[in-house]
């Protein structure tokens, strides 16, 4: 039997915000977290800045054995992945063996693998316990010791729709009756190979990221972490949990098409889309807006433009396509849960963010992508899309915490 799936708690911790307060300020200002890279030298290539969490100090999180084991991704995700589980009330409630992780990431460990392979060739003694944190599964394994739960623990690399398949993948895990609650979501840090590798893609903008905008030259990487609780509904209400919102569907594609480009028609977006809103039970009129992919890139704004029309038609242009990337930038594995968290967040505080660095209009992109600043809306449904390299595509549709009094 298909049960409906809770959202009982919510944690971030990136270059823009460090909590869900914090965050929720940060989508009423419209405020970016991008600037300058102090991690490494950027000094040599043609895009020089990002979305860091800049004067970060792990100490004052974490003890010195814990950070030893814990590479920067592993300790961003426990701190968001910390005040999801606090904010839910989720310890102690079930049966550990009920309780599972689901982490999507890419980089991982690899700012920590860099710094050692630095140490060795400078000659100074490398700590190898630095190299620990390169296995792919080893934050999945953090969050899961850190709490106890003792369900099913996964790791997703799909690119940059690893966490919204997570998200997606823990709530299968629930509808279908295999567990009482999942933590889910994804972290991902900044390294060099990942910063040249997008230079050397030249998909990464010297200013910061404009996406839908006239003149957009790529993207702004940034990092950190987001998490979510996911709970059986009827569970989460009968133990009194406050109820944050509801993931009421998703859907995701292989576009089978190219390594980096998007299927060019949109077409393969647009079915994934449709088939997250038919899984949801949610009719296109119901869509308040769409938090996009939305990266800055030309190829990638054009496409999820040219998706959306096929999907709501002559409705398109009244459905706000937005992107939150230029507050958070682009955060890679953590960037579908990073933004679902950032709908939650707007969902229930009434507004729809505003997509920021407007630099002119681009013909090609003639839909309503709130750059004049944000607005007020009574909606409480709403679409995110994670749209990856390798045609990994994934969209998630997401209620607010009113959406069983005002969406159905």
């Amino acid at each position: 039997m298909s049960r409906l799936v809770a959202i009982t708690g919510m944690g971030i911790f990136c270059g823009a915000a460090v909590d869900i307060p914090d965050f929720r300020t940060v989508l009423l200002e419209g405020r970016s977290g991008i600037g300058s890279i102090d991690l490494f030298d950027v000094s040599s290539f043609p895009a020089r800045i990002g979305a860091q969490v800049t004067g970060y100090e792990p100490q004052q999180y974490f003890s010195k054995k814990e950070v030893s084991r814990l590479s920067r991704t592993d300790q961003f995700a426990l701190l968001a992945g910390r005040e999801a589980v606090a904010m839910s009330g989720l310890s102690g409630v079930y049966d550990p063996y009920q309780v599972g992780v689901c982490v999507g990431g890419g980089v991982g460990g690899m700012l920590h693998g860099e710094q050692w392979l630095q140490a060795k060739r400078a000659g100074i003694a490398a700590k190898p316990g630095l190299l620990r944190t390169l296995l792919p599964d080893g934050t999945a394994t953090a969050l899961a010791c850190d709490f106890g739960f003792a369900g099913y623990q996964g790791s997703i690399t799909t690119a940059c729709s690893s966490s919204a398949t997570a998200i997606g993948w823990g709530a299968d895990l629930i509808r279908t009756g295999k567990l009482q609650a999942m933590l889910c979501g994804g972290a991902d840090a900044l390294a060099m190979l990942t910063f040249a590798g997008f230079n050397a893609l030249k998909v990464v903008d010297p200013q910061p990221c404009a996406p839908f905008s006239a003149g957009r030259q790529g993207l702004s990487l940034g990092e950190g972490a987001a998490f979510v609780v996911l709970e059986d509904a009827a569970a989460a209400m009968a133990r009194g949990a406050e109820i944050l919102g509801y993931l009421l569907g998703y859907a995701l594609v292989g576009e089978a098409y190219h390594m980096t480009a998007p299927e060019p028609t949109g077409e393969a977006a647009a079915r994934v889309m449709q088939a997250a809103l038919d899984t949801a039970g949610v009719e296109r009129q119901q869509v308040g807006w769409i938090n996009a992919h939305g990266t800055g890139t030309p190829l990638n704004d054009t496409v999820e433009s040219n998706a959306v029309k096929q999907v709501f038609g002559t409705q398109a242009d009244q459905v706000p396509l937005v992107s939150t990337k230029p507050i958070t930038g682009h955060c890679l594995g953590a960037a579908g849960a990073i933004e679902t968290v950032a709908t939650l967040v707007s969902l229930n505080a009434g507004i729809i963010p505003q997509t920021l660095h407007f630099r002119g209009v681009d013909p090609e992109c003639d839909l309503d992508y709130c750059h004049d600043g944000l607005r007020q809306t009574s909606c409480s449904c709403a679409l995110s899309n994670s749209f990856a390299f390798g045609g990994n595509v994934t969209s998630l549709v997401l209620g607010s915490a009113t959406w069983l009094q005002e969406g159905i």
